[in-house]
């Protein structure tokens, strides 16, 4: 059960992103700067001075996968096997549903940000406030994008007092929930695409990912 301390924090943040706003908000994987908007995300974007070659990432949970993604079964298995067996957050990479009204809030410009040819990444199962704020993003048919609470290539933030200041000035919300559980990684979240199997980025519980992926699917993951 999620307590009102994190419902009435996630409440607040989403109200911040739906408006148009720019929040950090506490993941499991690290602290996310996330918008919900176009001009959120480009003046995201432009703060942490990111390479044209990075996209956004999805806030998601299952339910809100289950809505976007167009997988075969394979790739559900192995959503399931990392986040629901073994209950570790990851980055899921897999072809998406473009044209999905929860998506279609975005503009074109927005929405190329945070695709690359037909696929979309997704965070999952990344803590209790994670999963809070994306039932409120499916509810209220509002989507969540952002990255990591940093100047790019600067090392994912866990603690609020250690994000630059250029971030938290640029955010309408900071929502300040401690170190985060993943901290010892000093990464974010794994990124891997659940139909190729390939690793987009080694990150958080790698290892424990790569060996799930080998003892259930007999893939070998290459770093």
């Amino acid at each position: 059960m999620i307590s009102d301390f994190i419902k009435n924090d996630a409440r607040r943040a989403f109200d911040v992103l739906k408006s148009g706003g720019i929040a950090v908000i506490p993941m499991d994987v690290g602290y996310t700067c996330a918008g919900g908007s176009t001009e959120a995300l480009q003046k995201i974007f432009e703060t942490k001075r990111r390479t044209a070659s990075k996209r956004n990432a999805m806030v998601g949970d299952m339910a809100i996968a289950n809505e976007l993604y167009d997988l075969s079964q394979r790739g559900w298995d192995v959503i399931q096997a990392i986040t629901n067996d073994y209950d570790i957050p990851l980055g899921a990479v897999g072809p998406c549903k473009i044209g999905h009204p929860l998506l279609q809030v975005l503009d074109k410009e927005a929405i190329e940000a945070s695709t690359k040819e037909g696929t979309l990444v997704m965070l999952l199962n990344a803590g209790p406030f994670h999963s809070e704020i994306c039932r409120l993003s499916l509810l209220e048919m509002h989507p969540i994008f952002g990255s990591s609470a940093n100047i790019s290539l600067t090392g994912t933030k866990f603690r609020v007092e250690d994000i630059d200041e250029e971030i938290k000035n640029i955010s309408d919300v900071v929502i300040d929930h401690g170190l985060r559980k993943y901290h010892f990684y000093n990464q974010s979240s794994t990124l891997l695409n659940v139909e190729t199997f390939e690793v987009v980025r080694k990150g958080s519980n790698y290892e424990i990912i790569a060996d799930i992926c080998k003892r259930r699917f007999g893939r070998t993951l290459v770093d």
